[in-house]
């Protein structure tokens, strides 16, 4: 395992340094600027075609509501609470400003996911909308770049494992084992069966449980953490002073906090950031393709409000808790920090809070994860390897429960960069279409849309 962890921690030394900050930073402000910043002025725009959305209105598997429902599901995880803590433990409160700015930029990056996984989804054998960007890639780029959409579906394959099955288990079963002293097998197990009775129903039944549940558990954990800002109220402001103080100056060593460096600051924003909103990740837009809309345009003014709303307003509110409280001198890392947060201003129920917050994000995750593993291996294996595959994704959240959870997290660092490489690649080249598609869109007042779809070839 020594041996394991030296190869991976190498590889992701490689992915994550300088030049996959600047390739994630680099091209999202490109299309942000490309754009005009519309991501940003428009947001309004969005919540209002969302509020729309929750009809289908076009051809689909589900409608764009629960489109991005199942992609926040997929986000709104293990990186919101223990992405958060772990970025301010390593990188100083200076880590939750760039995980602002990797969010602002990556709303430009989502909404160009999206919009040209609708304009190039194509249908499967079984009928069924099928997008992303090994899609993207193969209908938008031509037989020249095949080999770049077949690297991305291998890595989201693999990756899936970790950042969408063994770190959610993981982080399930530690935190009910602490909290509750749950055996970490009977949290596996438990985990499987509830899986199981979902994803095997495919993306229309995880679509309708990612509709219900995600926007409970996230109104529930924005008010919850709330609470615990307006008790922590006359510490804001300065918790904001550290925060825009430290992301351009080193930390000072506080407490149980070892100090950071910028480069921390930034390295770990920005790796954590996309980690829990994954934009450039290239995942999200796999649900989108499935989404019952009037066109490309559309279902990215939706689909980039899932960075927003997981960062900018989610994360955040993880984060200031964490720095307003005082708890991130306090040596703790991961979810024990901010469940140590919580627990400060909420004696007695703020631990339990956030073990269940985190359960539950974490398996609505592993739902929306195994959708686009799924996909993954379909645009590589076929339709037939679709059973098979959601058989080894309930399998696999066992090993995922009882295993180490440094080694996951490493591993899921590593394959989020890999997957995001191919796919940034194809934004780069694909961002005249998404151009010359949101002009079209605007200017003749929202009407020229057309459904997106690629026959299959």
């Amino acid at each position: 395992m020594e041996a394991l962890n030296s190869i991976v921690g190498a590889i992701n030394g490689v992915v994550w340094g300088p030049m996959m900050l600047v390739l994630i930073l680099g091209v999202g402000f490109f299309l942000q600027v490309g754009l005009k910043f519309m991501p940003i002025l428009r947001i309004g725009t969005g919540f209002s075609l969302l509020f729309k959305g929750r009809e289908g209105q076009g051809e689909g598997q589900i409608s764009p509501f629960n489109a991005l429902m199942t992609s926040l599901s997929a986000t709104i995880g293990t990186g919101n609470i223990a992405g958060v803590a772990t970025a301010v433990f390593l990188g100083g409160p200076g880590a939750l400003f760039w995980m602002w700015m990797t969010a602002l930029v990556g709303m430009a990056t989502k909404y160009a996911e999206a919009v040209c996984a609708v304009k190039y989804r194509e249908k499967d054998e079984l009928g069924n909308y099928v997008g992303g960007p090994m899609y993207y890639i193969k209908n938008g780029l031509g037989a020249k770049w095949a080999w770049l959409g077949v690297a991305f579906a291998l890595f989201g394959a693999v990756a899936a494992f970790g950042i969408g099955n063994g770190v959610q288990a993981n982080g399930v079963a530690q935190v009910l084992e602490a909290n509750f002293g749950l055996n970490t097998s009977v949290t596996g197990v438990v985990l499987m069966v509830l899986t199981a009775a979902v994803i095997l129903g495919g993306i229309t039944r995880i679509g309708a449980v990612a509709g219900k549940l995600v926007p409970f558990m996230a109104v529930s954990y924005i008010i919850a953490g709330l609470l615990v800002l307006l008790i922590n109220i006359g510490n804001i402001g300065h918790a904001l002073s550290l925060v825009f103080t430290y992301a351009f100056t080193p930390s000072a060593a506080e407490g149980g906090f070892a100090g950071a460096a910028v480069w921390a600051a930034i390295r770990f924003g920005v790796a954590r950031g996309v980690f829990s909103n994954e934009a450039g990740l290239g995942s999200a837009p796999i649900a989108h393709a499935a989404a019952e809309t009037k066109g490309p345009v559309n279902q990215g003014l939706i689909a980039m409000l899932g960075t927003f709303i997981d960062t900018i307003i989610v994360c955040s509110i993880t984060g200031l808790a964490i720095i307003a409280s005082g708890a991130w001198t306090s040596g703790e890392s991961g979810a024990a920090l901010t469940s140590h947060a919580f627990e400060l201003s909420l004696p007695g129920i703020g631990g339990y809070l956030i073990a269940i917050a985190l359960s539950i994000f974490a398996f609505t995750t592993i739902l929306g994860w195994s959708f686009y593993g799924e996909k993954c291996v379909e645009f590589l294996l076929g339709v037939k390897s679709l059973m098979p595959y959601r058989v080894l994704w309930i399998v696999m959240i066992y090993f995922g429960a009882t295993a180490d959870l440094g080694f996951i997290w490493l591993l899921a660092d590593t394959l989020n960069a890999m997957m995001a490489i191919p796919n940034l690649i194809a934004l780069a080249l694909l961002s005249p279409i998404v151009f010359k598609l949101t002009k079209e869109f605007f200017a003749s007042g929202g009407k020229s849309e057309e459904p997106g779809g690629t026959p299959a070839e």
